[in-house]
């Protein structure tokens, strides 16, 4: 049987990339059964019934996983993030990346909206300095062409997905990279501060250069369902250089005595901000482990 790639999914219809052919797909009931689902991107093997249609028998195994956006088999995630409309969001970019480290995919902070900057400049050199000082890639880009070049590069060869808060621009700047794409743009509310969510479904796109990227519908919030409190450090990957050497094994580096990431900290080692992160995201996993158990 033919196996290919699914690059779209749209109410209930897989869109299977096979050899240069688009099969419209749907999954058998069996992926029901095993509490399963096909996801952009999954390889997948297919019975090919009619012209261009068919049914997805089996899926491959997958090298990663995301549920918001829900795509798998990833190279990175480019984290599109404004400072102004909507408004620099520093919760929600640290919750990204924790998401995105935790699949074991790469992330990119992709900091937008350059033109808008004026006087909030200053931040966006903060943002970028922290960041990169962490070890994370920062590029800084707008709709009218700033960082196209480096973020072309970036995007080479590679299977990238691209997420970040509702209205920061993302489909804006897929359409400055291939502007034949012509996705649809919207305005940011004034009355709530965000945008609408104009990408509706997941959806891999071929690249000039080479590989393809995902358009993704935004997210305002994201859970902590798949992270547990015990490996939450590990994803602030600034910490690690400091676990070790906690008085304590499998120190949470909260309360306990002798920490040394509270020590980084107040030696402004490790930014204060991420660390205040770090202690509310643990908080809200811990509060979700008890209701478990209740």
């Amino acid at each position: 049987m033919p196996e290919g790639r699914i690059i779209r999914a749209l109410s209930g219809f897989y869109y299977v990339e096979a050899d240069g052919v688009i099969w419209e797909c749907k999954a058998r009931g069996i992926f029901k059964k095993k509490n399963l689902s096909p996801l952009v991107g999954d390889y997948v093997v297919f019975d090919a019934t009619d012209e261009k249609k068919g049914y997805i028998t089996e899926l491959k195994p997958r090298k990663n996983e995301l549920h918001r956006p829900p795509i798998c088999n990833v190279d990175q995630v480019i984290l599109v993030f404004s400072i102004k409309e909507p408004s620099y969001n520093a919760n929600l970019l640290d919750k990204f990346i924790i998401h995105v480290e935790n699949a074991d995919i790469e992330p990119i902070i992709c900091l937008t909206k350059l033109d808008l900057a004026n006087d909030e400049t200053k931040i966006f050199e903060k943002v970028a300095n922290i960041y990169r000082s962490i070890g994370y890639r920062v590029l800084e880009t707008s709709k009218y062409g700033i960082g196209k070049e480096e973020l072309t590069e970036v995007l080479k060869g590679k299977i990238s997905v691209f997420a970040g808060q509702s209205g920061v621009g993302k489909s804006s700047l897929l359409n400055t990279i291939l502007p034949t794409l012509e996705l649809e743009t919207a305005p940011i509310s004034q009355k709530l501060g965000r945008g609408k969510h104009t990408t509706r479904v997941v959806q891999l796109i071929d690249l000039p250069d080479g590989g393809k990227v995902a358009d993704t519908p935004g997210f305002g919030q994201l859970d902590f369902q798949n992270i547990e409190s015990a490996d939450l450090s590990s994803l602030f990957i600034e910490f690690q250089a400091y676990t070790e050497q906690c008085r304590f094994r499998g120190c949470m580096h909260v309360n306990e005595p002798g920490c040394a990431v509270k020590a980084a900290v107040s030696e402004n080692k490790i930014t204060a901000e991420r660390y205040k992160h770090y202690v509310e995201f643990l908080q809200e996993i811990r509060e979700k482990e008890e209701n478990k158990w209740r």
